[in-house]
């Protein structure tokens, strides 16, 4: 396709994501957007518009104009998602947090973000109050407190730090008149932390058009009759992109809960008759841990999107009916510049006819064919680390060190090229270098090793340097190895990942050094994780050790340390 075709292609939906939830409020006013399963709190269209119009009224009133910088501080997806569109309303930048992060994580991500206002909850008022002291210039705060019946209410609720100025909820969510402010497709609309490998966690600046991109293929076989299932936390492009943001393009319902329950999974499925789900490694090996029945295939999902895809993908599909599973590559930076549709079950094999709904699977592949995506037999998907074919908006190609084109099934770099201005992210916020270096000639670095097979196809390999992967989070060694070293009595420690014995994601793995004279244990660190560090970035194994094996330049040799874990376990390193 030339560049006015892709245009037309992605903007036949609607480039701005507050344009489509007006355009759909207007246009299907009745019609249910936001159903909230923790509370039972279900809006219409009309109705999430009218409440995201009086926060974006009242932010403006309090003096966030656009480009402002908002971060959003709280477990409870429904003040999210609300306070999410508030913000892109009025013009500013929505900056979520993790809701895991206290003390040096916290600390560190606001005085990085710097923003003019922060909204957290009742419950995660102390991890703020903890750190006001110490923030660079502290945001004026807003405090959600959630009433006596929800399921996150706080009795006892302390007073904010001396040093935060508040505005009350009530006059954050009055009925206020919505400003009258324009973006453009390269405006800032978020900035997401990812991690950082070499240095502090780095905050991506995503234009609106990333979302019409990052969605564009996820969106693809809904319709207003499909029901989005989200479990994914908010301050995730997961959850506040891929599922929230996708179902306002679309005009079909998203069903929320704050995260994920395997015990309860598949009854918020019935609930609410919902048809495509996100799933990620870890939750996987949980549904399939279940003792099969002989009602599994009786639910309503029939598209699913697996992260990664795993080999036993076809086994998943269809011991649950699942009729069509999504494969990709997705990233903060770079949005899914790959993607695939796989059929895993024939017509009418998987989900049961009485409970399908959405397009069949002849309109799944009209669709799929009319902009450029391959839809391919179960069958013949059956090689580790598929991610599909590069959609029509950007160039991928793999690259060796000096950004040379790999030959076919020799490993590289998985490097991408947007074809449109305003699809990858605009930079990372303050560190004009890291942008600099990610860009090199022209290409987006992901940072993740890939392989273009002999099929065509491109296959992940690994995730370059220092990265890793844990119950859907990236994080990095530096992140794990900085927080450790603030425990008292830590001298230096290596932290590295190996396979976890539990899917395909990491486990996280910490060789601790003490200081001299001091009786430093394995709990010592276990426990300092638990207060320090959100649950995913904790470390699994931990082993105290008098010193770390080195080169002759002095670099900790983390493969030697790796293969003792490995051998421990009884692997061979991969």
């Amino acid at each position: 396709m030339d560049n006015d075709a892709l245009l037309a292609l992605l903007q036949a939906d609607g480039d701005i994501i507050t344009e489509r939830l007006d355009h759909w409020a207007r246009t299907r006013a009745d019609r249910v957007f936001f159903h909230y399963g923790e509370d039972r709190i279900t809006h219409t269209y009309a109705e999430f518009g009218r409440l995201s119009d009086h926060i974006a009224g009242n932010l403006a009133a309090n003096g966030i104009a656009k480009g402002d910088r908002v971060s959003v501080l709280t477990t409870n997806s429904y003040v999210a998602a609300l306070l999410m569109f508030g913000i892109w309303k009025a013009g500013a930048v929505y900056c979520p947090v993790n809701f895991g992060f206290s003390g040096r994580l916290l600390a560190y991500q606001l005085d990085d973000t710097a923003p003019s206002l922060l909204v957290t909850d009742t419950r995660l008022l102390p991890a703020v109050n903890d750190v006001a002291g110490q923030l660079q210039a502290p945001p004026l705060l807003v405090v959600y407190a959630p009433p006596p019946n929800a399921h996150d209410h706080v009795a006892d609720v302390p007073a904010p730090h001396p040093r935060l100025h508040t505005l009350d909820w009530a006059s954050l969510t009055a009925e206020a008149k919505r400003p009258d402010i324009q973006v453009g497709f390269d405006d800032p609309a978020n900035i997401v932390y990812t991690s950082g490998t070499t240095g502090p966690a780095k905050g991506v600046v995503q234009p609106y058009r990333w979302m019409a991109q990052y969605t564009f293929g996820l969106r693809m076989p809904l319709t207003a009759d499909d029901v989005i299932y989200s479990d994914l936390p908010m301050y995730h492009v997961g959850g506040a992109i891929a599922n929230v943001a996708r179902a306002a393009w679309t005009g079909c319902e998203v069903a929320v809960w704050d995260r994920f329950s395997p015990h309860d999974f598949w009854r918020r499925i019935s609930s609410r008759g919902a048809t495509t789900a996100i799933l990620l490694d870890v939750m996987i090996p949980w549904l399939m841990q279940r003792e099969p029945t002989a009602d599994d295939r009786a639910n309503t999902l029939n598209k699913v999107y697996l992260q990664p895809l795993p080999l036993h993908h076809a086994e998943v599909a269809r011991r649950f009916g699942f009729d069509f599973v999504f494969a990709g590559f997705g990233q903060t930076e770079s949005g899914a510049a790959l993607s695939a549709f796989v059929e895993e079950t024939a017509e009418g094999q998987g989900t049961p006819a009485h409970l399908y709904r959405g397009l069949s699977h002849t309109e799944v592949k009209e669709v799929a064919a009319l902009r450029g995506q391959p839809v391919l037999d179960a069958d013949s998907v059956t090689r580790k680390g598929f991610m599909g074919l590069p959609t029509p908006f950007c160039e991928v190609a793999v690259l060796d060190e000096h950004d040379r084109e790999c030959r076919v099934e020799e490993p590289g770099q998985l490097a991408i090229r947007p074809r449109l201005p305003g699809l990858t992210m605009i930079e990372y916020l303050g560190k004009p270098e890291a942008t600099v270096t990610a860009w090199r000639n022209l290409w987006l670095h992901t940072g993740d090793a890939a392989v273009r097979g002999g099929d065509g196809m491109l296959y992940f390999v690994d995730r370059l340097g220092d990265r890793m992967r844990v119950r859907g989070e990236n994080l990095s060694s530096y992140q794990v190895e900085d927080m450790i070293n603030q425990l008292s009595g830590v001298r230096y420690c290596a932290v590295f990942a190996v396979p976890s014995e539990e899917g395909d994601e990491d486990d996280v793995v910490a060789f601790v050094v003490p200081a001299e004279g001091t009786r430093l244990t394995v709990q010592d660190v276990h426990d300092h994780a638990r207060t320090a560090m959100p649950k995913y970035m904790r470390p699994r194994i931990v082993r105290i050790v008098k010193d770390l094996p080195r080169t002759p330049t002095n670099k900790i040799e983390k493969y030697k340390l790796r293969k003792q874990i490995l051998d421990e376990r009884g692997h061979s390193p991969s």
